[in-house]
């Protein structure tokens, strides 16, 4: 009877040897087959994501994606910077008296030749004093263009550059520092100015 006893439990350390080896190389394969399956899915995945340009509806979105082009004639050269110990306007103000002159000749010219589409009125305050240049940022345009304003109160018009500015078109705008002295205007009041588009 002992010696039965024996025997089974050989055989039962047997089967349960080889129950062990069977399971080591299910868990071996399966994890092979699982790892597999996750990569294949995750390939699948990769092919249904559409490429952007699939993504925009062409002629809406992906043109307003898009930078659009600086107009030809907007003033490209880097105007110099006020110096950081600036405190008066004539300081600030670092555009040279012959780009005013042209800007102010070229104003001149396409007032008579009656060129330029006029935007509208727009009140003017004025901009950040540490930006050089000739410009005024406005709701009356969507795009940066080239064009002039005039000052109502005394006629005087100067060419600058059209920057656009968030905002319905009856917000305010803001007009650089030497544009406001070309045009003769306050520095610290809000100005009427007529806008046009080249």
């Amino acid at each position: 009877m002992p010696k039965q006893l024996s025997a089974a439990q050989g055989r039962g350390k047997g089967v349960s040897y080889w129950q062990r080896a069977c399971r080591a190389i299910n868990l071996f394969y399966m994890r092979h087959i699982f790892t597999s399956l996750i990569l294949c899915g995750l390939l699948a995945a990769c092919a249904v994501v559409p490429k952007p340009s699939e993504s925009v509806p062409p002629g809406d979105g992906a043109q307003a994606m898009r930078p659009k082009a600086r107009p030809d004639g907007l003033n490209t050269t880097p105007a110099k910077r006020p110096p950081a110990n600036a405190t008066t306007a004539a300081q600030f103000d670092t555009t040279s008296a012959a780009e005013k002159t042209a800007a102010v000749e070229a104003a001149k010219e396409a007032t008579q030749k009656g060129e330029g589409k006029a935007l509208g009125v727009t009140v003017a305050s004025l901009g950040d004093p540490a930006q050089p240049g000739l410009w005024i940022k406005t709701p009356l345009v969507k795009t940066a263009a080239k064009g002039r304003v005039v000052y109502g109160k005394n006629g005087k018009a100067v060419e600058l550059d059209l920057i656009p500015l968030d905002g319905p078109a009856s917000a305010g705008s803001r007009m650089s520092l030497a544009a406001l002295r070309v045009v003769e205007a306050p520095l610290t009041d809000l100005s009427e100015v007529q806008v046009f588009v080249n």
